[in-house]
């Protein structure tokens, strides 16, 4: 039987707790309601609901995610939100128990994240910063090339999350600041540092975008975002990014299905490691609250300990 209280009511319930207990961001909380609708829908098929629901009932949803076709990181997601929702429930007395408690997953091994290697981020870096100095190019190509060579040296300076980086503040470009604040994930602020190249590359980017504004607009307020868009965001969308990185990527003679955003905060934690960063400064540079989470890079460690045992110890071969 459905309960009088609906799922659609229950999951707002939900979801204001995360974000108002947990601090669960945009992008977290739209992964929960789109997991949750489509198991709501599944249950509806069988005349239950989250209230009522029983295990048998989420055994036979997780079957069906395979059946679909879903990947076993998918399932394990969708069982995790099924998890944090049930004891949601169970907490508010919406449930006398938890029918997810029992639940087991896919079992998985956690992949090594793909990496770049430094001369491969070298080969981005320098075909975007020939394509912003191109002399041929209209004012319009030549800014948008100055706005991606200023994201790639940024993302690749401070391991941002794209949604922190597209989401950069104007002032984040003044010419004498070392360091920017950043707001991550649970609307957390940490300070991240700049190098030469990024604080360059966002000066020059910003005095390009004010000059074009000046041409332009010469009455209109400048955005307060340091990528501008006209798109609802107010600033550059993550996808976008996405798209250009690709396409620098290729033009770099790389394969672009193997570059985004994501996989230049991978080379930004690897090769800090690789050249002796401590785990857990690359955890506060990374805004990671757990440092399991970046325990997922101890491989790059480890093959710097073995290489340094190999080529110092008095013993080794040679």
């Amino acid at each position: 039987m459905r309960s009088k209280v609906s799922d659609s009511k229950l999951t707002g319930l939900f979801l204001d707790m995360l974000a108002a207990e947990q601090g669960a961001g945009e992008n977290t909380l739209a992964a929960y309601r789109r997991d949750l609708t489509d198991l709501s829908a599944f249950l509806g098929r069988t005349g239950q609901g989250f209230a009522g629901v029983k295990t048998e009932t989420l055994r036979d949803y997780l079957a069906d995610l395979d059946g679909r076709g879903f990947k076993s990181s998918s399932v394990a997601r969708r069982l995790s939100a099924m998890r944090h929702l049930f004891r949601f429930l169970l907490n508010e007395r919406i449930r006398a128990d938890d029918p997810a408690a029992i639940l087991s997953g896919p079992k998985r091994g956690r992949g090594l994240p793909k990496v770049l290697s430094i001369g491969d981020v070298d080969r981005m870096l320098t075909r975007a910063r020939e394509l912003a100095q191109d002399a041929r190019a209209s004012p319009s190509q030549q800014l948008r090339a100055m706005r991606l060579y200023c994201l790639l040296e940024v993302l690749y300076a401070t391991g941002l999350r794209v949604s922190e980086l597209v989401a950069l503040p104007r002032a984040a470009a003044r010419h004498e600041a070392r360091m920017i604040m950043v707001r991550g994930k649970g609307n957390k602020e940490r300070m991240v540092p700049l190098n030469e190249a990024s604080r360059q590359a966002m000066t020059d980017y910003l005095a390009a975008m004010e000059d074009a504004h000046r041409q332009k607009k010469k009455n209109a307020a400048a955005s307060k975002w340091l990528f501008p868009s006209f798109g609802e965001s107010g600033h550059l969308t993550r996808q976008h990014f996405a798209r250009d990185l690709k396409e620098l990527a290729a033009a770099s003679g790389l394969v672009p299905r193997l570059v985004s955003p994501h996989v230049l905060r991978h080379a930004f934690a690897s090769h800090l490691l690789h050249n002796g960063a401590d785990l857990r400064i690359v955890q506060t540079l990374l805004g990671h609250t757990d440092i399991s989470t970046t325990q997922i890079y101890t491989h790059v460690v480890e093959e710097r300990l073995k290489s340094l045992v190999r080529d110092l110890h008095p013993l080794a071969e040679k």
